[in-house]
């Protein structure tokens, strides 16, 4: 994402906790603090977007609410993997994956899998681990037949067994994936797939 991108994101999500805020609704609140959290992290203000995540998530467990457990605890990781701190991160990802299987949630698993993977990337050079959860991330969405999320964990995976050497694995795992889309080139996801198709075959 685009630095204005983030900005205007941020922007629009820091009027809808002013607002939850002045109509008094604290879920609305709470989902507005983790979000606006989120892409503060993700702009790089990861002190500050992180205490609002877990600002958010204590108001959703002091109200009960679990609905939204997994997604906040999966946003919760990235900021963390932003900030530098992927040993925390790898405890939320596992309380998140806990609670995704107490919930029945399974919209978030396969991104669940692939943070999983770059945290442990960044704990210490855990490649083989890294490596399972990745190709866990890619079995979840093709149960699921969710192209997007698949094309993401393959250009994780693929990336990562090109790294390995595994350049002709890597492009016939990512090839086919990327070919079945049509449109949505200028996608970040697609951009990304095709700049290591390219890499793989040089």
């Amino acid at each position: 994402m685009a630095r204005s991108e983030r900005e205007g994101l941020t922007a629009i999500l820091a009027e809808l906790l002013r607002l939850a805020e002045e109509q008094e609704l604290p879920q609305p609140r709470a989902n507005a603090l983790i979000f606006l959290g989120w892409a503060l992290a993700g702009s790089g203000e990861t002190a500050e977007g992180i205490a609002k995540i877990e600002e958010g998530l204590d108001l959703l467990s002091n109200m009960g609410v679990k609905a939204y457990l997994t997604r906040s605890l999966c946003l919760l990781a990235e900021a963390l993997l932003a900030a530098g701190r992927p040993r925390e991160g790898i405890t939320h990802v596992a309380r998140a994956l806990d609670a995704a299987a107490e919930l029945g949630d399974v919209f978030y698993l396969s991104r669940l899998h692939q943070i999983r993977a770059d945290l442990l990337l960044h704990a210490g050079g855990r490649i083989d681990e890294a490596a399972a959860s990745l190709e866990e991330a890619l079995r979840v969405p093709r149960r699921q037949q969710a192209k997007a999320y698949e094309l993401r964990a393959a250009t994780s995976l693929a990336r990562l067994w090109g790294e390995q050497g595994r350049r002709t694995e890597a492009r016939e795992l990512l090839a086919p994936v990327y070919g079945w889309f049509t449109e949505g080139f200028d996608t970040q996801d697609l951009k990304e797939a095709k700049a290591l198709l390219e890499e793989l075959a040089a």
